[in-house]
């Protein structure tokens, strides 16, 4: 009898973010370090594959010893009393607005329901995290077949750990968390020299025009160089005048001492040119912060930029004092892969 050879892998749409999810980066992330720690059951696909960054794929006519292939954290058929559950710890401490429960391909063996609980932990052992006091910050929640599930948190405390619980059982394909870093900078205040601006240290990104191509303005900030051209910020083609931008709060207030702008990756799509502007800001909302970065200090004047190349400038940065905010202008467009606010926290 002939081998059967798997089809062609079919990969799951791209969720419809809201506003709370595109201005939150993804917790759950391994880029931040975020892993899977168990699950009570994962017999027929393995609970680590929930957190793959890649979309979810179905690949027909695969299998393995247990059965259909599935990319996503999938336990067996339940024939006892309960449910099955699984735990993550958090890349970063941090604030959950919501969250993408993602159901993509699991059709007749989706969880009819899901809910999430918290908590935050020193210790990653199952021991103690089961002996944790748990916080439920997504009650019971309706799943449909084949579908992104974004699902608001109303919790404003930081946590570090999650419990998914699924009733009674079935597949998950992936599961994103979004929200805020918590980084903590306050109480490294002093000489150390730190990236205030790191989404690990709590930096996040405020506004900006576009963001056509790339992963998200987010990613400027994540950890490590970008991996491909998609990792990163990149804007349309500019066919009128003026420039992109985007406008990012650190994670604590602190003079910047070194600036470091990479644009891995981006050959004949890179800025001509880039330069910062910067505040000490007190209060208001995003939409005013936005406002009135138009008229901040410059922090670094316009520089010329290179394609696929780190950028490191020390003597062009402006000595203004503590910031809170800087606003980043590319000139007139293009893709900018990472982004490096070196400095000292504000005493």
């Amino acid at each position: 009898m002939a081998s059967h050879t798997p089809g062609a892998p079919v990969f799951a749409p791209p969720a419809d973010l809201p506003e709370w999810a595109q201005r939150s980066v993804d917790l759950a992330s391994p880029r931040l370090g975020a892993r899977t720690l168990g699950a009570s059951d994962d017999f027929f696909a393995e609970v680590a594959r929930m957190l793959n960054p890649e979309p979810a794929q179905f690949v027909p006519g695969k299998y393995d010893t247990n059965g259909k292939w599935m990319d996503g954290w999938e336990s067996r058929r339940k024939r006892v009393a309960g449910h099955d559950w699984a735990l993550v710890k958090l890349g970063v401490k941090g604030v959950i607005r919501g969250f993408d429960v993602d159901t993509s391909h699991f059709t007749g063996n989706y969880p009819p329901a899901v809910s999430i609980e918290a908590t935050v932990s020193l210790s990653d052992e199952m021991d103690a995290l089961q002996a944790a006091s748990w916080t439920e910050i997504l009650p019971a929640s309706t799943l449909g077949p084949s579908s992104h599930h974004l699902l608001e948190c109303t919790s404003n405390d930081a946590w570090t750990h999650l419990r998914v619980n699924i009733f009674p059982d079935g597949g998950i394909a992936r599961l994103r968390v979004y929200g805020r870093p918590v980084g903590g900078l306050e109480s490294l205040s002093g000489d150390q020299l730190m990236d205030l601006v790191a989404v690990e240290n709590g930096g996040r990104a405020v506004s900006w025009n576009d963001a056509s191509f790339g992963s998200s303005v987010s990613a400027l900030l994540l950890p490590g160089r970008g991996q491909n051209m998609g990792d990163g910020w990149e804007t349309r083609r500019r066919r009128e005048p003026g420039n992109d931008w985007c406008v990012l709060e650190l994670g604590a207030a602190g003079s910047i001492e070194k600036i470091e702008v990479d644009t891995a990756f981006f050959k004949g799509n890179y800025p001509d040119r880039c330069a910062i502007q910067a505040a000490f800001v007190t209060g208001g909302t995003d939409r005013s912060i936005t406002t009135q970065s138009l008229f901040w200090q410059t922090l670094l004047p316009e520089q010329k930029l290179s394609m696929d190349a780190v950028h490191s400038f020390t003597e062009q940065v402006a000595q203004l004092g503590p910031i809170t905010h800087v606003r980043f202008n590319i000139f007139p467009d293009g893709g900018v892969s990472r982004l490096r606010l070196w400095g000292k926290v504000a005493r």
